[in-house]
């Protein structure tokens, strides 16, 4: 089931607080690198300057960086490297807590975990591990009993190599061949591979400079894929048939304008393709007949500003899910399966709102769709012939829900997952027609776990203009709501993604040492309807901040925490709102964490070259078209109002080859940061110089870069963190 994709004048803070005063031990204080160069570069937009001195932390070759890293400039290289010298001996202190935390939260990971099977056809397919394995293993079995199979042996295939990412894995529809992508720099360019089921050697054709995605032909012959251009845009759509040189395959759709990125899937029928072409704003969908040898693919509908939808196929019908005809929170409509215009669309589920439409998908004999309403997701069943509903539902304050691969079609059976932040994760397999419940699965901690030991609530923080925004929380019992807690307080509020209550083993490591957590459900996510995500978004994208802040104050009032000792967390979008509050308020936070931080807006907005540009116009505004736009980014972007003031410690982690958030924007923020800052810190850089946006890849390093945030939250709550 499918989302629909979604792929900023800010107000003048209050004058900070003084500082937090640190416990009277203090680790010694350590010598910063020496500080990077000032190379001023300025530029006029719209009659007024803006001036760089940091610049020239970008690679004039960051295109080749990014398949080659071993390219970047030596300069670069050694302020980056010494940026990671500085910050591990800051963190030295911490090096044995660092050893204590990964072994806590690798102790709450099952080694040999294993999917429950999806079976399709004669065979069951699942994904597991072997014990102390990475990376996993895409294997199947016969439905009727039998010997299992390894298709993919991720852990094999990725042994020695410093990156390596499995992103997706296709059985051909006779089930004979299996195809597989891979990125082994980090930098999201992914290589398609084909092989015969149960076989270790792939063939010899490779399909290079690919999105990941793979779609199967019909008759198993040939298969889809999408090609990124030399900027990391996904543009153009192929088809690859096997045993022919991949340099002859055949150009089935290109989109020239860079506003419009391509994605590929298929419909739960198994018989379209399905091509959508989406900013953040519009999308429109294309359908590639797979039982046809050559289609051609067709347009459901004409591409309307601002309008998106997405759609499922049932015999002789269409089902849309859009916002069109002003149903913000979305509606589905049915129309013909020839359809090429929206005047052939009728309404079917009603536009509701405040009850957001998050996805929809079509099965032999039920129309199944994903809602959220008063910031809850359920589930809502209907039956197609009679049009009887029915939802999925929990009683839990705040939790989340999740719908699992179901890789059939002529079926009865929904799988669904369940969790809350202290229930763990529960597989559903769920009869639509008879209404029967089967657990499957549920999420098991080797080391041990009892919900009954924490506490999940929910409560709403006044923002700056009256609007109430959620907050889900989680303490243990026995940690007392005095006012003395430290808080870890997470965030992100863009793009429309919500921030979901479901279960994270990891944070008990902080949970089980008296931290309150809490998660922010701040404007520029449809946590509470897709109105929620415009509220936070372009000119209207300080909210977000607001927000945040408001939560923040909200948790110290009621006795959570006390204003200065909460930490804050956030990564990718939710990092530029890491740097927006530190400049906004400073005062409130002991620390804040910034994982691949978007933080340098307004340079990143104003080069159209840069991978997600153009189509992220219609998210924070195009500042080289539009002066207002231009203001409104320059007035909050992060790196452009560093100021002269007390900023708290902040870790800035980046990715060398993360193609999302280039790494020179973390490099760039603390850099700047370090040369206005009166006071405050420390501010500490680690830019992984061998992955990319998602950090790394294997199931148990990743734990050791989540070990070196929460070392650092412990610290900065203890404020044990001096420059």
């Amino acid at each position: 089931m499918k989302k629909p994709s979604h792929s900023q004048l800010r107000r003048k803070p209050k004058t900070a607080k003084s500082a937090p005063k640190a416990a009277k031990s203090q680790p010694k204080r350590r010598a910063a690198p020496t500080p990077p160069e000032r190379i001023p570069l300025t530029r006029t937009f719209h009659g007024q300057d803006i001036s760089d001195d940091f610049a020239w932390l970008r690679a004039d070759n960051w295109k080749q960086v990014l398949k080659t890293p071993a390219k970047l400039p030596k300069k670069i290289r050694a302020f980056l490297e010494a940026e990671n010298k500085y910050a591990d001996a800051v963190l030295a202190p911490v090096k044995t807590l660092r050893k204590q935390l990964v072994k806590e939260m690798r102790g709450r990971t099952k080694e040999d975990d294993s999917q429950v099977p999806a079976p399709d056809g004669a065979w069951l397919y699942y994904d597991r591990y072997r014990k102390g394995g990475q990376h996993p293993l895409a294997c199947r079995k016969p439905r009727e009993g039998g010997k299992e199979q390894i298709l993919i042996d991720g852990e094999k295939l990725g042994k020695g190599k410093a990156f390596f990412d499995i992103e997706a894995t296709a059985h051909s529809p006779d089930h004979s061949r299996i195809a597989w992508s891979a990125d082994t720099k980090g930098s999201e360019y992914f290589t398609i591979r084909i092989r015969e089921a149960g076989k270790e050697r792939d063939r010899r054709e490779q399909i290079t400079d690919t999105d990941g995605s793979i779609v199967w032909s019909a008759d198993s012959n040939a298969l889809y894929y999408v090609r990124m251009d030399e900027n990391h845009r996904p543009y153009r759509v192929y088809r690859h048939r096997l045993g022919t040189s991949v340099d002859k395959d055949e150009l089935v759709f290109e989109e020239k304008n860079p506003r419009w990125f391509i994605h590929l899937s298929q419909t739960q029928s198994g018989r379209f393709g399905e091509i959508e072409v989406a900013d953040h704003e519009t999308s429109e969908t294309r359908l590639i007949d797979l039982t046809q040898d050559a289609p051609k693919p067709r347009r459901v509908a004409e591409r309307r500003e601002r309008v998106r939808f997405d759609v499922s196929d049932h015999d002789d019908t269409l089902f849309i899910l859009t916002n069109a005809d002003g149903a913000v929170d979305f509606k589905i409509v049915q129309a013909p399966l020839k359809s090429r215009s929206s005047e052939q669309w009728h309404d079917l589920i009603p536009h509701k709102p405040g009850r957001l439409i998050t996805g929809m998908t079509a099965f032999a004999r039920h129309l199944v769709r994903t809602e959220r309403e008063d910031g809850l997701p359920r589930i809502v069943i209907r039956e197609i012939a009679s049009g009887d509903e029915h939802a999925i539902a929990f009683d839990e304050e705040a939790y989340d829900l999740d719908l699992g691969e179901v890789l059939e079609y002529d079926t009865d059976v929904l799988r669904f997952s369940y969790s809350s932040l202290t229930t763990p994760w529960e597989t559903w397999d769920y009869n639509m027609a008879t209404r029967e419940r089967t657990l499957r699965k549920r999420q098991e901690i080797p080391s041990g776990h009892d919900p009954k030991k924490y506490v999940t609530r929910r409560i709403y923080a006044t923002s700056h203009d009256g609007t109430e925004v959620p907050i889900s929380i989680l303490h243990a019992r026995k940690t007392k709501i005095d006012g003395k807690a430290p808080l870890f307080l997470n965030g992100y509020g863009s793009y429309g993604y919500s921030t979901d209550a479901g279960f994270r083993s990891n944070i008990f490591s902080l949970v089980d040492r008296g931290f309150v957590y809490a998660i922010a459900h701040i404007r520029g996510g449809t946590d509470k309807g897709w109105n929620w995500y415009l509220d936070g978004k372009l000119e209207k994208k300080t909210n977000t901040f607001h927000d945040f802040i408001a939560c923040a104050k909200h948790l110290a009032r009621k006795k959570f925490t006390a204003e200065g000792n909460v930490v804050a967390i956030g990564g990718s979008a939710g990092g530029m709102l890491m740097g927006a509050v530190a400049n906004m308020a400073p005062q409130v936070f002991a620390g804040i964490i910034a994982a691949v931080p978007f933080v340098d807006v307004l340079n990143t907005m104003l080069d159209d070259t840069l991978p997600l540009t153009p189509p992220e116009w219609f998210e924070w505004g195009n500042p080289i078209a539009d002066k207002t736009a231009f203001d409104t980014i320059r007035g909050y972007s992060p790196y452009d109002n560093v100021r002269a003031q007390y900023y708290p410690p902040i870790l800035a982690e980046g990715g060398l080859t993360d193609p999302r958030v280039t790494y020179w924007e973390p490099a760039k923020w603390v850099a700047k940061l370090r040369s206005e800052m009166t006071s405050g810190g420390p501010i500490l850089l680690r830019t992984n110089m061998g992955a990319g946006h998602g950090g790394s890849p294997g199931r148990f390093t990743r734990l050791e870069e989540v070990a070196v945030e929460y070392a650092f939250a412990i610290m900065a709550a203890k404020h044990q963190l001096k420059a």
